[in-house]
C-alpha cells in the first residue's frame, strides 16, 4: 500500500513539474515572439542620419516643384499673400478672430511700438451651438459677429483705438480655402462637423465682413491666415531672425519666408519687401525614403484620407498614440502578450491618445506606475509585470523618436531650400525656427529628440547658427500682429 501511495505522490509531483515546465516554456515562446515583433519595429522605424538626409533632400525637391506650378507636388506650397511680416515697431489696438472648430476665440492686443512690445492682451472663447454648424452662412457669421461686437463693447481703458481709425482684425480660419488675396479666400469645403449650405465657393472674409456691418461695427478684416503663418508672424515680431515656423500639435504644418523671385508660379506684382510667406502644407509630404511600417499602411488605409497626409500620420499628435496601440494589438494577438485573449479595449481605434502615450514615455518611477495605471484605466489590462511595462515604454520611444527625427529632417529640407544649411558668410548670423503646438510643447522626449537630431544633421558648426524657439498662440496673437503689419494706416 505504501508503494502505491509513494508512486502516486511521485506521479503527482511529476505532473506538477510538467505543468510548470510547460507554462514556463510557453511563457518563453511568447516572450521571444514579443521581442521579435519589437526588434522588427525598431528596424523598420530606424532613421539613421543618411536616411534622414535623403528625406530632407526629397523635401527640398518637392518644395521646388510646388513653387513651380499648382499641383506640381504633393506639397501645395500655398502663396499666402503675406509679404510684410511684423517688425516689432507696430503700435495700436488690433484684433484677431480664431475660428478653428466647435469653439472660436476673439482677441485684442495693444501694441506699444519699438520698445513697448505687447502692452496688454485679452481674449474670450465662445462655443458654437450645434444647430449653427449645420444652419445657414448668415446665421453662423451673424452669431460670430454679435460676439465680436459684444467683446468690443466691453473694452476697458487699457485698450484704445486711435481717434478716427477703423478697428482692424486678423482672421484665422482653419478650414480649407483657396486664398485669392491677403484678405480674401473661397471656402473649398467644410470639415470638423460643419456642413453649412451656400458657403462653399464663397469668400469667407466677405461673409464675415457683411455680418460685422449688420452689427453696426466699424471693423476691417486685414488678413486671412492659418495658424502656421500666424506663428511665423508672432515669431518674427519678437525675433527678426525667424525664417520659418513649424506647428507640431494634433496635426503638423510648416511655413517659411521665400524670395518672390524663387516662386515661378507667382504672377503678381513684385512686393516692396521682395518676400512672401509660403504655407507648405507639409503634412502631405511623402517619399520612398520615409520609414513606413505595416502599422502606418494600415492606419492610412483605414483613415478618412487614404494616400494623403502621410508625413502628418507619422509625426503628429493625432496619430502617434494610435500607432502604439496597433503595435500593442499585434503583440497581443501574436505573442499573447497580456493574456490568452486580446483585451477588447485594445481593439478600439484611437482609444490610446498621444497624451497618454507621452505620460507613459515620461514615466520615471522605478516600477513604471504610470504605465501600469494607463494600461489598466484605458485598456483594462491589469496586473502587468515590470517587464511588460518596459516593452510598452520602448514602443512609445521607438514611435516618438521616429516622428521627432523625421520632423527634424523636414526642417533640414527647409534650411536646404533657403541655403541656410551651410556656414553663413555673415559672422554671428542666426536662423530661428518658431515652434508651436501641444505635441512640441508638452511631449518633452519628442521635442528634445527633434532638437538633438537637427544638430546631428547640420553638424556642430552650423548648429550654432540654428535656433529653435517656442512661440505660443500663432492662431491668436499672430493673426492680430498680421493685422497690424498690414494696417491701412501704416503710411499715415
Amino acid at each position: 500500500m505504501r508503494k502505491v501511495v509513494v508512486c502516486a505522490t511521485v506521479i503527482g509531483a511529476c505532473t506538477v513539474v510538467a505543468v510548470v515546465v510547460h507554462r514556463y516554456a510557453r511563457k518563453c515562446r511568447r516572450w521571444a515572439k514579443a521581442i521579435e515583433i519589437l526588434k522588427e519595429l525598431e528596424e523598420k522605424c530606424a532613421t539613421p542620419t543618411w536616411k534622414l538626409k535623403l528625406v530632407a533632400d526629397a523635401m527640398n525637391v518637392e518644395m521646388h516643384a510646388g513653387l513651380a506650378s499648382e499641383g506640381g507636388s504633393k506639397l501645395k506650397m500655398l502663396i499666402t499673400y503675406v509679404d510684410k511680416l511684423p517688425t516689432g515697431n507696430e503700435e495700436g489696438l488690433y484684433y484677431a478672430l480664431d475660428l478653428g472648430g466647435t469653439n472660436f476665440r476673439v482677441l485684442r492686443v495693444q501694441l506699444g511700438g519699438k520698445y513697448g512690445g505687447i502692452i496688454s492682451q485679452e481674449f474670450t472663447e465662445v462655443s458654437i451651438p450645434p444647430n449653427l454648424m449645420v444652419g445657414t452662412s448668415d446665421e453662423l457669421f451673424d452669431y460670430i459677429a454679435a460676439e465680436l461686437a459684444k467683446f468690443v463693447a466691453q473694452e476697458n481703458q487699457d485698450f484704445q483705438v486711435s481717434p478716427g481709425r477703423q478697428r482692424e482684425l486678423g482672421f484665422t480660419f482653419s478650414f480649407p480655402v483657396m486664398q485669392t488675396s491677403l484678405a480674401s479666400g473661397n471656402l473649398v469645403k467644410w470639415t470638423k462637423g460643419f456642413n453649412i449650405d451656400g458657403t462653399v465657393g464663397q469668400d469667407v472674409v466677405a461673409e464675415l465682413t457683411k455680418a460685422i456691418r449688420r452689427q453696426g461695427l466699424d471693423m476691417r478684416v486685414n488678413a486671412l491666415v492659418n495658424d502656421t503663418v500666424g506663428t511665423l508672424a508672432g515669431g518674427r515680431y519678437t525675433n527678426s531672425n525667424v525664417i520659418a515656423a513649424i506647428i507640431l500639435g494634433t496635426g503638423t504644418n510648416a511655413a517659411y519666408v521665400e524670395r518672390v523671385q524663387a516662386i515661378p508660379k507667382w504672377h503678381g506684382p513684385l512686393p516692396d519687401s521682395g518676400d512672401m510667406a509660403i504655407n507648405m502644407e507639409w503634412g502631405n509630404f511623402r517619399s520612398s525614403h520615409l520609414p513606413l511600417t505595416e502599422y502606418d499602411c494600415a492606419l492610412d488605409a483605414e483613415s478618412f484620407s487614404p494616400g494623403d497626409q502621410i508625413f502628418e500620420k507619422m509625426t503628429s499628435g493625432l496619430y502617434l498614440g494610435e500607432i502604439v496601440r496597433r503595435v500593442l494589438c499585434k503583440i497581443a494577438e501574436e505573442a499573447f502578450f497580456f493574456a490568452d485573449n486580446v483585451p477588447p479595449k485594445l481593439k478600439i481605434p484611437f482609444i490610446l491618445s498621444t497624451p497618454d502615450m507621452c505620460a507613459m514615455h515620461h514615466d520615471s518611477s522605478t516600477d513604471l506606475n504610470v504605465v501600469g495605471s494607463k494600461l489598466k484605466n484605458i485598456l483594462e489590462i491589469s496586473d502587468t509585470s515590470l517587464e511588460v511595462r518596459k516593452v510598452v515604454v520602448e514602443i512609445c520611444n521607438i514611435i516618438a523618436t521616429r516622428g521627432a527625427r523625421l520632423s527634424a529632417a523636414g526642417i533640414l529640407g527647409i534650411l536646404k531650400k533657403l541655403g541656410k544649411d551651410t556656414k553663413s558668410e555673415v559672422e554671428g548670423q542666426k536662423n530661428v525656427i518658431a515652434m508651436d503646438g501641444g505635441l512640441y510643447e508638452h511631449y518633452t522626449e519628442y521635442s528634445k529628440c527633434l532638437e538633438n537630431t537637427l544638430k546631428e544633421l547640420v553638424g556642430e558648426d552650423i548648429s550654432e547658427s540654428i535656433i529653435i524657439e517656442h512661440f505660443n498662440d500663432g492662431s491668436g496673437v499672430g493673426a492680430a500682429l498680421l493685422a497690424a503689419s498690414h494696417s491701412q494706416y501704416l503710411d499715415a
